[in-house]
């Protein structure tokens, strides 16, 4: 079992930036994706971004020139940053792991909370 720790969510007015980071009890490497998604209150969870196995990256449209999803394998470890931030970017933040199409991992979830 892979065990996700999701840091860096907080508080912060619109404009302002901030880096989430998700680190893995084991190995990432070989994952097949590494994502980021979130869940604003009464919403449905969705997906912010993701890089796949082949290195591509996609992004949710309303993130595209403000959101980064980079990731370190030597560290296990995914990261999102976030920049010039909206009052709409107000979620709990997840990451998500996907080794398989049958073992998929996710952090318990990060509160990132902009004012405006």
């Amino acid at each position: 079992q892979l065990q996700l720790v999701e840091s860096g969510g907080g508080s912060v007015q619109s404009g302002g930036s901030l880096r989430l980071s998700c680190e893995a009890s084991g190995s990432i490497f070989s994952a097949i994706g590494w994502g980021w998604y979130r869940q604003a209150p009464g919403k449905q969870r969705e997906l912010v971004a993701l890089i796949k196995r082949d290195g591509t990256r996609d992004y949710a449209d309303d993130v595209k020139g403000r959101f980064t999803i980079s990731g370190d394998s030597a560290k296990n470890a995914i990261y999102l940053q976030m920049n010039d931030l909206k009052p709409e970017d107000t979620a709990v933040y997840y990451c998500k792991i996907t080794m398989s199409r049958n073992s998929i991992y996710w952090g318990q979830g990060t509160q990132v909370t902009v004012a405006s």
